[in-house]
């Protein structure tokens, strides 16, 4: 056995352990696979790893299965015959430290961010903006922090834009920007948002981050659960945004770790095609840049999906640890599919890797490592470990319980409704007649980052606008500061 800390995933064809170094742990990694092939059970044994080791981790429940984590496991047939074979994994059932989160807080704590946190560029891609309707988002947003307004839940942005409308004045130089049919196309999709359901993510108290990475009492890791089952199918634009933002806060709010013997967090997307679907040029370069860089934070980035061909290719080329269920290949497109992810593997002289993939069982895969220098490894032919947790899912009684025996619980449960630009312009409309300019109020601090959007928002927006508007939105990019993934207020400011 090597002498550093790995992630042990299984044994090759010789019943030896295959693993990865827990140190090169966030230098993410891919688990892919046909349906049925195994990629749940996979995902549920490399998060057991990491809350062993004392990792954090936060994954997404698709289909409802994974919270099996938080019961132990009960080894029959087929698994205890693989367990058997393992002699050296010294499998203990058990189960796991469990936070369950549920959007709609029905079956976990609620989750909730804010619009201010979120930002614009994020928001308009849950939105599906148009570059126009996007332009009226950012002016909206500017007069916000211009006048001190936060914006927490969708009334806040809805009232707002009520006003502005009103108060056209309040625009300044931005005025053609949210014209009339603009403001009235974003209250139209802001009213889709809430048909959705996707109203319940926004408000208070928003998630904290600290909350995340805090272990449990014995010192492994707390495994974080966010039941995305009904998301997925009714709302994937919520679940895939929701995702972006809390990458995008991991990045701006934790401090630069370096080579550390471990992450932080391992985080978990699963369906990851939803994350790049239909997602605009600029977004998904920016999430190609987070993704190189917030290794260096600490966080290993995992993402889950059918074939590696749903995720781009710097995507594709930032992965260190690849997992390669079975796959299927019937059609011509298929097999050229089939024929790249063998190639995308360090060739083994034992096995031809194209071949394999097709006679892969299930839990199977080809697994793809890193080296102790970083470099890949030779693909070996893994039979993945079972989990010491049970698989399958919880009851309802079972979640219940862990719900209610929550470091968390009473912290989220409860919603609140702060002062916010929803009670404040309610006050100003009572006190100004429409057309008239209200008086001013005390800034957000907002024009102290001017200085420093121009580079990100600038850039952006110069590639989204086109001829007039192209000019007007570089101007309003230079006076906005939205981190790298678009939030409002920096990590300092975000909930006083």
């Amino acid at each position: 056995m090597p002498d550093t800390v790995q992630l042990v995933l299984g044994a090759d064809p010789y019943g030896q352990p295959v693993g990865q170094d827990l140190r090169l742990a966030n230098r993410h990694g891919l688990i892919a696979g046909a349906t049925g092939t195994g990629k749940t059970v996979t995902l549920q044994r490399l998060s057991e790893a990491f809350s062993d080791a004392g990792v954090a981790v936060f994954a997404a429940d698709i289909k409802g299965d994974l919270c099996g984590l938080g019961a132990a496991g009960n080894a029959q047939g087929k698994v205890a015959e693989r367990i058997a074979g393992m002699p050296w994994l010294g499998h203990r059932p058990q189960g796991y430290p469990l936070v369950l989160w549920d959007i709609d807080g029905k079956s976990g704590h609620p989750l909730r961010t804010t619009l201010s946190e979120m930002g614009p560029l994020l928001l308009g891609n849950l939105l599906a903006l148009t570059d126009s309707q996007q332009s009226a988002l950012y002016a909206a947003f500017k007069v916000a922090d211009r006048e001190g307004l936060l914006l927490l839940d969708l009334k806040d942005l809805k009232a707002l834009l009520n006003h502005l409308r009103e108060h056209p004045n309040l625009l300044g130089e931005d005025a053609a920007l949210l014209t009339a049919p603009s403001s009235q196309a974003l209250q139209r999709r802001l009213a889709g948002l809430e048909q959705q359901g996707a109203e319940a993510l926004f408000g208070e108290p928003a998630l904290q981050l600290q909350d995340i990475l805090q272990p449990a009492s014995d010192g492994r890791g707390r495994i974080h659960l966010l039941d995305a089952s009904r998301l997925v199918h009714e709302a994937p634009k919520v679940y895939a945004t929701f995702l972006l933002w809390l990458l995008a806060e991991l990045f701006e709010q934790l401090p630069e770790r370096g080579d550390a013997d471990k992450p932080v967090l391992a985080l978990f997307f699963d369906e990851a095609h939803l994350l790049f679907g239909n997602t605009p040029q600029a977004l998904q370069q920016r999430l190609e840049q987070v993704v190189r860089l917030i290794r260096s934070k600490g966080v290993g980035v995992y993402f889950v999906t059918q074939s590696p061909g749903d995720l781009p290719d710097a995507i594709l080329a930032q992965l260190g640890l690849r997992i390669q269920h079975g796959l299927r290949a019937f059609t011509a497109k298929e097999q050229r599919a089939l024929r790249a992810v063998a190639e995308g593997f360090r060739p083994n002289p034992q096995f031809n890797s194209l071949s394999v993939l097709t006679e892969l069982g299930i839990g199977e895969a080809l697994v793809g490592t890193l080296q102790s220098k970083g470099t890949p490894a030779m693909v070996q032919r893994v039979l993945i470990a079972p989990p010491q947790s049970r698989i399958g899912p919880l009851n309802e009684s079972e979640r219940a319980a862990w719900v209610r025996q929550s470091p968390l619980a009473g912290h989220y449960d409860q919603a609140f409704d702060r002062e916010s630009a929803y009670e404040r312009l309610a006050v100003r409309s009572v006190a100004a007649p429409a057309g008239e300019p209200p008086e001013p109020t005390a800034s957000s601090g907002a024009d102290d980052f001017g200085d420093k959007a121009g580079a990100f928002l600038g850039a952006l927006a110069g590639r989204a606008m086109k001829n007039a508007m192209r000019q007007a939105a570089n101007q309003l990019g230079r006076q906005l500061l939205r981190g790298v993934m678009g939030s409002l207020l920096g990590a300092s400011k975000k909930r006083r």
